[in-house]
């Protein structure tokens, strides 16, 4: 593990959305710079389409969760 500087600018908008995404500020920076990797890798991928491939590659079935809750609603 090393140290990241970045801006002081920059840390304030990781801390106002680790608290919307109910995330620590070091995983909110995280999840940006994967993201941000990701989409440079490849950049004809959207977000929610790099998202969709993360899920995937965790084996992770967002949609039939989704569709438990509809069911049980």
């Amino acid at each position: 593990m090393g140290i990241v500087k970045i801006d002081d600018e920059l840390h304030e908008e990781v801390r106002r959305a680790s608290t919307v995404m109910c995330r620590s500020i070091n995983a909110q920076a995280e999840f940006w710079m994967k993201i941000g990797m990701l989409a440079e890798a490849r950049p004809t991928l959207s977000f929610n389409d790099i998202v969709k491939m993360q899920f995937e590659a965790a084996q992770v079935q967002a949609a039939q969760v989704g569709m438990a809750t509809a069911v049980a609603d």
